[in-house]
């Protein structure tokens, strides 16, 4: 007729997940229900996070043989309060477990201000009943304020009042128990009616309504409520099976007989619930979840603040009204935390205490990159590629899109950097196109040094493409134009170099050099060294071209949107290639630069040349050591910063010349300064 004992376990457990205790003490008493008890509810406790601080057992007999062995006891129950970090307790027992746990602590040698310490909120089982008669007398339940208690389902039934109030004393004459309860609860004699009536004696005008709660209560309690029940079912089953049968099958009827009727049967009590067995034979019933509230006068009352369905075996069907909570007085009447330490806010994550149970832990925050949103949690979390750990490392913050644009100023200075470098080759490119026909244009090859001009040009027009949101078509075209452009540079320096090395061994008498003046190898020389890096660059472009992407992993607060090279070979490559050209051009250049003035250019080559490699070779670390949008203004920079190098030192001097110096631009003018 009651529910199976489990559900109460998993109510208890339920009861303290609702609350979020972690930290518990145990008070069992001693016997093989206490033992069985604590040996099933503490795996329960762990698996549900939670721990007991300590398990206690109370005696279960109410005398000791001497004074000593109850100071021992004393002790031995005052030690667990002293953990101030524990307030919540369960007690498991019967009503003697109580009276035995009150009398030590109402009755102990310690002082009241220690007494206080002894208020924690108790969760009691369905076992205790708090109606002791005569008991509080003796003593209260003052430290059980606000205890929280199961209690067999009951319910309201017609006339169940009435009937009580209808109890007189004449009645407890045949009925031994009544008279023993009427004689403890009204502290009178109840006499024999031929007796002489004396000081103390029963005047037969009491009632029960007129005793305390924690005398007699006037409402059905769940105990009497499962036995009106199964009364009933029995009755029912008795009516069936006497439906059922012959008055011969009945005269040798067995209990066992009952049993195949007493599962089917469905019926509904006076109070308006439907009763019937589930699967289990057992009475489709609840456990309700009562508050004790006391008061000054040792009274108490009991409410109701929830109740634990049938499925509670679950864990899934405890409905708690928090809001009818009565708390202890200790805790300024709101719910007290019961946990081994305080809770890690969050930004922060448990770490295990050595040779401590798990409920007690440390908070550390949490790791770089990590975050966590709720209280006490285990471990920190990783925010989504595309967010960031806040300042407090309680959220995630979504990143924003980078990538250096022309509106910003960095992507304004460096654009007109470029257009006013274009404009001035252009400008170059003109006044030698305006002078080709003069002997300082014509000095050098002009076809050649107009084709670099123009492949400076393009230098500093491909910059441009590094600029923006990076797109389908600049991801595909930057790399390999700027790879392109600048071996076409490099290739006509290099060209114009071998140019003056062979026209000066070609004026010694007898050389066999003569054969390769003149523009063919120039040409050649321009023209195989820029196809070469071409080939590269198709290569690349066939097998793996760059696309768009975004990088969310090497900024913390930022998304990078980029090009995606794809092969990182291919790109070392063509930069490896043109760095080959550079050195190369350089070394000509060097052992060059001691020629005549007149028609010599390589000691301009030269410095041009020492700036491209200084600032090619300064790039790579600082590429590699940079992330962003920054990444990109650095090539920018060294695109710019190289290409102005073989624009100004070549281009500088014979401009000074041609426009500044006009009467030095003439052929006698260059024999005279070769003689």
């Amino acid at each position: 007729m009651v529910l199976n004992e489990a559900k109460q376990y998993m109510g208890i457990i339920q009861l303290l997940q609702n609350f979020q205790w972690t930290w518990i003490g145990l008070f069992a008493v001693d016997d093989d229900g206490g033992e069985h008890f604590m040996k099933v509810l503490e795996p329960l406790l762990s698996q549900n996070g939670m721990c007991l601080a300590f398990m206690h057992r109370i005696p279960s007999h109410d005398y000791w043989s001497s004074l000593e062995d109850i100071n021992n006891l004393e002790l031995h129950i005052y030690l667990p309060f002293t953990d101030r970090r524990v307030h919540t307790y369960i007690l498991y027992g019967e009503s003697r477990t109580l009276i035995i746990l009150i009398t030590i602590l109402c009755g102990g040698s310690w002082e009241y201000e220690e007494n206080a310490s002894f208020q924690k909120v108790w969760i009691m089982t369905a076992q205790i009943d708090f109606a002791l008669t005569g008991f509080h007398r003796i003593w209260s339940y003052q430290y059980f304020h606000g205890a929280l208690s199961f209690a067999i389902h009951s319910n309201k039934l017609l006339g169940f009042h009435k009937f009580l109030q209808d109890i007189k004393l004449y009645q407890a004459h045949d009925n031994d128990f009544l008279k023993t309860f009427w004689e403890q609860a009204f502290d009178c004699i109840c006499l024999n009616p031929q007796e002489p009536t004396t000081d103390g004696a029963c005047t037969g005008e009491e009632k029960l309504e007129s005793l305390p709660a924690t005398l007699f209560e006037m409402h059905m309690t769940g105990h009497s409520y499962s036995i009106y029940n199964a009364v009933y079912a029995v009755a029912h089953a008795l009516h069936a099976i006497y439906s059922s049968r012959s008055s011969d099958e009945l005269r040798d009827l067995q209990p066992w007989q009952l049993h195949p009727f007493l599962q089917g049967i469905t019926f509904n009590n006076s109070a308006g619930e439907t009763m019937h067995f589930n699967d289990n034979r057992e009475m489709r019933n609840t456990f309700d979840i009562m508050n004790l509230v006391t008061f000054p006068n040792r009274s108490f009352y009991m409410v109701k603040i929830g109740k634990i369905n049938p499925s509670g075996l679950e864990g899934k069907d405890v409905s708690i009204f928090e809001d009818r909570i009565v708390w202890p007085s200790t805790f300024n009447m709101v719910q007290p935390l019961s946990l081994c330490n305080d809770y890690c806010h969050p930004g922060y994550q448990k770490k295990k205490k050595e040779g401590e149970k798990f409920c007690c832990y440390d908070c550390i925050p949490c790791p770089e990159g990590k975050i966590s949103n709720q209280k006490d949690m285990d471990e920190c979390i990783e925010c989504p590629e595309d967010q960031y750990p806040s300042k407090e490392l309680d959220h995630c913050i979504p990143k924003m899109i980078t990538f250096l644009s022309y509106e910003e100023p960095l992507g304004i200075g460096l654009s007109s950097v470029a257009v006013s470098f274009s404009i001035a080759t252009v400008l170059v490119l003109g006044t030698f196109i305006k002078h080709r026909e003069t002997p300082i244009v014509k000095a050098n090859n002009r076809d050649i040094t107009n084709f670099l001009l123009i492949a400076l040009l393009f230098c500093f027009l491909c910059s441009l493409l590094f600029l923006g949101k990076p797109k389908k078509v600049t991801c595909f075209l930057r790399q390999s134009a700027f790879g392109i452009v600048f071996s076409m540079a490099v290739s006509c320096v290099l060209a114009k170099t071998v140019t003056v090395v062979v026209a000066f061994m070609a004026t010694k008498p007898g050389s066999s050099m003569r054969k390769w003046v003149g523009k063919r190898l120039t040409t050649s020389t321009a023209l195989s060294c820029s196809l070469i890096q071409t080939t590269i660059c198709m290569v690349w472009l066939g097998t793996s071209p760059p696309f768009p992407d975004f990088d969310t992993h090497s900024l913390m607060t930022e998304i990078i949107a980029e090009c995606n090279e794809e092969s990182t070979i291919m790109f070392y490559i063509v930069l490896g290639y043109m760095g080959l050209l550079s050195l190369i051009s350089l070394t000509v250049a060097f052992f060059a630069r001691k020629l005549p003035d007149s028609f010599n250019e390589a000691k301009f080559i030269t410095f041009s040349m020492l700036i491209f490699c200084s600032v090619w070779l300064s790039f790579i670390p600082t590429y590699l050591s940079t992330k962003g949008k920054y990444m990109v203004a650095v090539e920018i920079f060294s695109i710019l910063a190289s290409s102005a190098a073989l624009l100004g030192c070549i281009f500088s001097p014979k401009c000074y010349i041609i426009i500044l110096k006009p009467e030095l631009n003439k052929k006698e003018q260059l024999i005279r300064r070769k003689s």
